[in-house]
């Protein structure tokens, strides 16, 4: 399977190219309004698995072109990118791709972080308002610590929350997601519930930032 990260050079993204280059058979390529940012990233990422000994690679160009390319494109991106970032690859898609967005909309003051929710309920639901008819939106990889994602050395051993309205297009996620060594996949049921995961990131890092030992912690659900 063709996977495309779009915004695959930020944080998230490289935790998530280098675990699904590192752990599954799916070939990953990253996206970038900057098609030489992107190869720039997509060679020190390889270069990282060919240090491991993974025989593995990574690509690297604009976002479109590797939207073209890919069977399911993760819009990791900000969340007040989301809408435009799809409109941008939408002639790009066609029906039966999936759209993954794992954004979070926060805000910042002195007492830390909050989730900030759009006006259309959830990031996930922009994503889902804005993409092509035939192409389905799923929502996962909300509350990963980025940092722990892109340490190949780390264990991971927690949980991604997957939701969507299209069932097939759920498991088609979960799937993937489970591929990374370390990661559940459960399901928490349609786009509606988008807002209850979503909101579960700005808790996170709070919790991380307040409780020593525990800077990139996930959730295990038992």
């Amino acid at each position: 399977m063709q996977i495309a990260i779009l915004g695959g050079t930020g944080d998230i993204g490289q935790g998530l190219a280098l675990r699904l280059a590192a752990d599954t058979p799916h070939a990953v390529a990253i996206g970038s309004r900057d098609a030489e940012k992107a190869e720039t990233k997509a060679e020190e990422y390889t270069t990282e698995l060919d240090s491991r000994g993974l025989d593995a690679a990574v690509e690297g160009a604009e976002n479109e072109v590797v939207a073209a390319e890919a069977d399911v494109v993760v819009l990791a991106v900000p969340p007040y990118h989301i809408g435009d970032t799809v409109e941008a690859i939408a002639d790009e898609l066609v029906p039966g791709d999936v759209l993954v967005s794992p954004a979070t909309g926060m805000k910042r003051d002195d007492e830390g972080f909050h989730y900030h929710r759009p006006g259309a309920g959830s990031v996930t639901r922009i994503a889902a308002d804005a993409a092509p008819e035939g192409v389905a939106v799923v929502g996962a990889f909300h509350n990963l610590a980025a940092a722990r994602l892109a340490n190949l050395d780390a264990d991971l051993g927690i949980d991604t929350l997957v939701i969507g309205d299209d069932e097939d297009a759920k498991a088609t996620v979960a799937d993937i997601a489970e591929g990374i060594e370390g990661l559940r996949a459960l399901d928490a049921g349609g786009v509606a519930n988008a807002p209850e995961i979503e909101a579960l990131t700005p808790l996170l890092i709070n919790v991380a930032e307040h409780n020593d030992g525990l800077h990139d912690l996930g959730i295990e659900f038992q």
